[in-house]
């Protein structure tokens, strides 16, 4: 069984607009965003065995922050290819991984997040928020198989989720 974790960055800094969009920061709100959905998604029993960001800082940042909290010596792997990735090339990342790992995390961008998460299951979302999860599980072997695989939506959840547990 495969375990996909689809995790649009934190919310971003645009103070200083000659940053460019590669290396913008987290900003406040998303530094306290990542640690905290982080542990709802410790909460909700799924443990990512594996983080796979892009390089972009705020992507990065997001999945550092969420390796600390998870509190676990999780590998963190940065792979260019998710830098403003499309959903087929999500598709192609997510395809083409060959870790063992079950369950993996995906630390990306909007809009190719919010159109891969579509293309999943029947489950539709308008706009994956900043820090948001998005989880589908698939009966498999293999990340390969998993693009074909009839896929389950586990939860999306995301930092102002008025149906979340209040901590």
């Amino acid at each position: 069984m495969k375990t996909l974790l689809l995790v649009r960055h934190a919310k971003s800094s645009w103070s200083d607009a000659a940053t460019s969009d590669f290396d913008r920061p987290l900003n406040h709100r998303g530094e306290q965003d990542a640690p905290r959905m982080a542990r709802r998604l410790a909460e909700s029993g799924i443990r990512p065995r594996l983080l796979l960001t892009s390089p972009a800082l705020r992507a990065r940042t997001t999945a550092e922050l969420f390796q600390q909290e998870l509190g676990q010596k999780l590998p963190l792997r940065s792979d260019s290819r998710l830098y403003l990735a499309s959903a087929g090339t999500l598709a192609e990342v997510v395809a083409g991984l060959d870790a063992p790992e079950d369950v993996v995390a995906v630390f990306t961008h909007n809009p190719g997040i919010t159109h891969y998460a579509n293309e999943l299951t029947a489950v539709r979302i308008d706009n994956l928020p900043t820090c948001a999860i998005f989880a589908v599980q698939a009966e498999v072997a293999s990340w390969k198989a998993f693009a074909k695989a009839k896929k389950r939506f586990l939860f999306f959840d995301y930092p102002k989720n008025p149906e979340a547990p209040v901590k």
